[in-house]
């Protein structure tokens, strides 16, 4: 995705209480779920798109620009009047889910997630005949292992420098001119303990 990073050890910036809970709205998820799958977008663009006003989504989009989810899109077309958005990558930690306080926010948000992975799932292989030769390009791929707790987070940050680097390479290409051939993609990382049998 093209967007800016606070790096916290590797990683996208941890959204505070206070910006959890604004995110944990469900229009508001439903519009940052639709600016991180086109890149960014108008206010008018994610109301068409999900069936609301204009006026609707111009104060959510203000509201999760207030709270550092979304910015100003620089590489945005210009002339038109309209402000162009675009996500900025944060992450949440197991503070969120042991905060009474965001509890209820963090599990919202960590469903919506789960719920838009499993339908971007579902709509690429509904689509695999129609997607060659991007399909080939595909890898779902799973691994299990005994890892202690320094080695899975050793392994997130690596996973997501990765990431990082593949991805900010590719935003300076696009932004350097190199435009042909490109789509969306996305990338999904997963490191969690399995549960532990009794």
């Amino acid at each position: 995705m093209a967007e800016r990073k606070t790096p916290v050890d590797g990683l996208h910036h941890p959204l505070g209480t206070e910006a959890l809970k604004a995110f944990a709205h469900p229009l508001r998820i439903a519009m940052y779920r639709w600016l991180s799958a086109h890149g960014s977008g108008t206010a008018s663009q994610v109301a068409r798109a999900l069936g609301e006003s204009t006026g609707q989504t111009s104060y959510h989009l203000r509201q999760l620009e207030r709270h550092g989810l979304i910015e100003d899109d620089p590489n945005a077309p210009t002339g038109g009047r309209e402000r162009w958005w675009r996500p900025i990558g944060f992450s949440l930690d197991s503070r969120h889910l042991e905060d009474p306080a965001s509890r209820l926010a963090a599990e919202t948000a960590l469903r919506a997630v789960i719920e838009e992975r499993a339908e971007t799932l579902q709509a690429w292989f509904a689509s695999i005949e129609s997607a060659a030769p991007w399909d080939e390009s595909a890898l779902h791929t799973a691994s299990s292992s005994d890892l202690t707790l320094d080695e899975a987070a050793e392994l997130g940050r690596e996973l997501q420098e990765v990431l990082d680097r593949h991805t900010d390479a590719a935003k300076a290409r696009k932004d350097a001119g190199e435009r042909d051939g490109r789509r969306r993609v996305r990338v999904y990382l997963d490191v969690f303990p399995l549960p532990v049998d009794d």
